[in-house]
């Protein structure tokens, strides 16, 4: 028999009277008949307002389920529920392969192998739901009911552990304390701008479809103010003032924690390279990186100077920024010497694949945040031409191809992200105008990736994807396509998640080639890739803009990975620069999306003082390069062998 709401509140107060030990598990219940009554049901029996236990759900989730599977920070379940133990203690951070600098000009920059280390406290808050509401640990990571019920039980310790008034009618601006509480952070500014956020959440309101197909609505409160001094009972450490020339937004806890420029032995140095950018040089690029590996390692390994570095590290359990390099410095992390100069590095904490497939709100926040603010000071355009992923980042050379790294990975939500970039994807053409914008619905977009484990041919765990397949005719047992960057021999592509040689990600645009039916075809790599793009279920949206096309009497032209000037305009004692065509054909008649025309530039900087001839210099020609998107990265052509066009199919 159900108990009453009077019995459940009796109980949850002796929950909260022991903290030592467990509380023993309640009568049971019946399930109750949707998500939205689970939240109502753990509201009641713990003594949380509703509004704000779904509040910070979503922050946490969007109220996902994620089929069980942790996120990149171990979290299980809608209230993210976290348990350490998910993570793993063998994985290597990215950047142990493959040259971080990508500068022909010096030794390749290896490092070498790194094994992450697990988190602190705040990835161990399952064990303590699992004390308080009798449940087993299994039940939290699986059973959304159980784990709303368990991040309610949190929640009401946190406010009794702050002697602040609880019950499910008390007013939920007397629950900030709790709620920064709950973010695991330790120190009051990343506490504090979690628990913002969600009172932002709390104030706008929302209202979507899980992904299990449950709608839960939160109910816009858009006068409730938070009593913020609750802060200030939970102990938690009070860092320092923010340093002067700190690159954060005001409305992001932020911290600076430098990468060491100084020298090494051999003459080496690291790790970066000072500049006046963009003075010196326009900032073209904003990378998307993931760490694969913990955040407590990756600040561990920024702060090595045999090791490489970026410009900022973001937490993934309550979205904590630290900057590394200043946005005028060159860092090391994305193996091509022409983006890096041109670029700010962002690592967020997770992993593209093998811990787990999502990524928390909060992080997804923060880093837009980030974002919008370094795009407004840098004057980048907020378009997927200028905010990439490292995944779009091109081999300098052919050699280099298929050694270039593919995070963020499939699972990052590109669209949600540009949301929150408020750029949202939008349509703004027709079939007639020539291009398309890759959108497919995430939720729904379940492809059947391997090797998440490590295991090439292991199916992924279920979960949505911001890719869309390309395959070689317009049937869906025809062939991927074949990326001979990174299979030689042209063998068709793979569903290995890692293997990206026949996929479109979401917000990358390009021309249309053909359509046949519910199929459409778009230039890629310098074949037609065909998808899936019915009018009921479309996976992309009809745009328009400019497009590149060989000029009249060209055959083929080549494709580069970088945008170096000629030979005549490095000055005596400046090496040349070669400027080699990647593997890929151009031929006429194809077409690829315009994302803008860059000068011919190299950076040079060899050596830690400047000393070297022509040291800390821009050198700039005459040659001018369309950047395009030519497959899943972008690349360059020579803006002399090309024409650019509108974007109208004929």
């Amino acid at each position: 028999m159900r108990l009453s709401r009077r019995s459940f509140m009796l109980g949850a107060a002796v929950a909260l009277v022991s903290t030592a030990t467990a509380v023993p598990a309640a009568p049971a219940a019946a399930a109750p008949a949707t998500r939205q009554a689970a939240y109502a049901d753990a509201s009641a029996t713990w003594g949380v307002p509703v509004g704000v236990l779904l509040a910070v759900s979503y922050l946490e989730s969007r109220w996902d389920t994620n089929r069980g599977a942790p996120s990149t920070s171990a979290g299980y379940g809608p209230m993210h529920l976290t348990d350490a133990a998910a993570l793993t203690t063998t994985a290597q951070p990215h950047h142990d392969t493959g040259d971080a600098r990508g500068d022909d000009s010096r030794a390749p920059k290896t490092v070498p192998a790194v094994t992450s280390g697990a988190g602190g406290p705040a990835l161990q808050t399952l064990d303590r739901a699992a004390e308080l509401t009798g449940a087993s640990e299994t039940a939290l990571r699986t059973d959304p009911a159980a784990n709303i019920n368990g991040g309610a039980a949190l929640l009401a310790q946190y406010q009794h552990d702050a002697g602040a008034p609880g019950g499910a009618a008390s007013d939920p601006a007397a629950w900030y304390g709790a709620v920064a509480k709950y973010s695991g952070a330790d120190t009051t500014d990343a506490a504090a701008a979690f628990a913002d956020e969600v009172y932002a959440t709390l104030r706008d309101g929302a209202s979507r479809t899980t992904d299990d197909g449950q709608l839960v609505t939160l109910a816009a409160q858009p006068r409730i103010s938070p009593v913020t001094t609750w802060l200030d009972r939970l102990g938690l450490r009070r860092p320092p003032a923010r340093p002067d020339g700190l690159e954060c937004p005001v409305d992001i806890s932020c911290e600076w924690i430098p990468a060491p420029y100084e020298q090494f032995g051999d003459g080496d140095y690291g790790n970066h390279d000072l500049s006046d950018r963009p003075a010196r040089q326009r900032i073209e690029y904003i990378v998307i990186h993931d760490t694969e590996a913990s955040y407590d390692t990756t600040l561990k390994l920024v702060q090595d100077p045999t090791y490489v570095s970026w410009h900022y590290t973001l937490r993934s359990v309550d979205g904590h920024v630290a900057q590394h390099v200043k946005t005028k410095d060159v860092a090391w992390h994305a193996g091509n010497w022409y983006v890096n100069a041109k670029s700010v590095g962002l690592e967020h904490e997770g992993y593209a694949a093998q811990q787990g497939a999502w990524y928390t709100e909060a992080m997804y926040r923060s880093s837009a945040k980030l974002v919008r603010y370094l795009a407004a000071r840098l004057a980048i355009p907020l378009d997927r031409q200028h905010i990439i992923g490292h995944d779009n980042v091109p081999g300098t050379v052919p050699s280099t191809v298929r050694g270039m790294h593919w995070d963020p990975g499939p699972y990052w939500d590109w669209s949600h992200y540009f949301d929150l970039l408020h750029a949202p994807f939008v349509q703004f053409g027709t079939p007639r105008t020539g291009l398309v914008t890759i959108d497919p619905d995430y939720g729904q977009n379940q492809l059947p990736f391997t090797g998440c484990t490590g295991t090439p041919d292991t199916p992924c765990p279920a979960h949505g994807s911001s890719s869309v397949l390309l395959r070689t005719a317009p049937a869906a047992d025809a062939p991927l396509l074949s990326d001979i960057g990174l299979r030689p021999g042209g063998e068709p592509a793979t569903m290995q998640v890692s293997d990206h040689g026949a996929r479109a990600a979401a917000g990358q645009t390009y021309a249309v080639a053909d359509r046949q039916g519910d199929w459409t075809a778009i230039w890629y790599l310098g074949q037609k890739g065909w998808f899936l793009n019915p009018p009921a279920r479309p996976a992309a949206k009809w745009s328009t803009g400019l497009v590149v096309t060989p000029k009249a009497g060209k055959t083929t032209i080549p494709v580069y990975g970088r945008a170096y000037p000629e030979a005549t305009a490095y000055p005596a004692g400046v090496p040349v620069q070669a400027i080699t065509p990647l593997q890929y054909t151009f031929a006429a008649g194809q077409r690829y999306t315009l994302g803008g025309i860059v000068p011919g530039e190299y950076y040079r900087a060899v050596t830690f003082d400047g000393s070297s001839p022509g040291d800390w210099t821009v050198i700039r020609g005459q040659n001018r390069y369309a950047q395009v998107q030519f497959g899943h990265r972008v690349m360059f052509v020579n803006l002399d062998d090309v024409q650019i066009l509108p974007s109208f199919l004929p």
